[in-house]
């Protein structure tokens, strides 16, 4: 559960905004989304892997040209 002290005289839109922004840091929703459905350990690091190599062939391709 968030918390978010309110000062004395704050503007609730101000303080709204705060609430949103540490409830976006914390990664609630996408922690729900991953749990909604589960996904096997193998084939979690076969996309990890496909992912690191795709990032590593646009570094190299922006280095060579």
């Amino acid at each position: 559960m968030l918390i978010i002290p309110i000062k004395e005289g704050e503007n609730i839109d101000r303080a709204l905004k705060r609430y949103k922004r540490k409830f976006d840091r914390t990664k609630t929703m996408k922690n729900l989304r991953a749990r909604k459905n589960f996904t096997k350990p193998s084939v979690a690091n076969r996309a990890q892997r496909i992912k690191a190599s795709y990032v590593q062939k646009l570094r190299t391709q922006e280095e060579v040209g």
